[in-house]
């Protein structure tokens, strides 16, 4: 397993968030569905870390980064945990549609680590193989499940957010953080 390497070639592509990305790292990723949060509130939140990052160049320290952390990406998930939205993926004829998205293609396309399908949100540690990218991953678990919860549900549209957070895990350490998160979210919310 491999984890960031500051002296690597880093691709970074722009969204509203930045993904940045390096071969064949580990990444925690976050994707939720399209309704999991009031638009206002992300709105806010945006306008708020766009202001945080013209006032902090990058590269970021350790305590700028720990701080943006804290400001940001805490807030947001804590959030997603307050179950705004339709919440589908409650029902468990829906959350297995992503399980098995997730694990089709384990072993081939990526290894898939810790993971969990939260009521309106996905946490899950992946890391690409060979020539495959997380934004095709992402794409193919997202389009795949998209189409089989509308047609279980009944329904059409937008079943995902468009943007996912993704990080690439940059020490063990910081895995076994993640593990453990991914972990508590399923013993806190008593989703097996």
């Amino acid at each position: 397993m491999r984890f960031f390497d500051p002296e690597a070639l880093t691709r970074v592509r722009r969204g509203k968030l930045p993904h940045w990305t390096q071969p064949d790292v580990t990444y925690f990723v976050t994707f939720r569905l399209a309704d999991s949060l009031p638009a206002t509130k992300v709105s806010a939140l945006r306008e708020e870390r766009d202001v945080w990052l013209r006032n902090h160049p990058v590269p970021l320290s350790d305590a700028d980064r720990q701080e943006f952390h804290q400001r940001f990406t805490g807030r947001f998930e804590y959030w997603l945990d307050q179950g705004y939205g339709e919440c589908w993926l409650a029902r468990q004829e829906l959350k297995s549609i992503v399980e098995t998205a997730l694990m089709y293609f384990h072993g081939d396309r990526y290894r898939l680590g810790e993971s969990i399908v939260m009521p309106n949100h996905v946490h899950v540690l992946v890391t690409p193989v060979e020539s495959w990218t997380l934004a095709a991953i992402l794409r193919s678990w997202k389009s795949y499940s998209a189409r089989q919860i509308n047609k279980a549900a009944n329904r059409s549209g937008n079943i995902w957010d468009r943007e996912s957070f993704d990080h690439i895990v940059r020490s063990p350490g910081q895995l076994a953080k993640f593990e453990n998160y991914i972990r508590n979210n399923a013993q806190r919310w008593k989703i097996a």
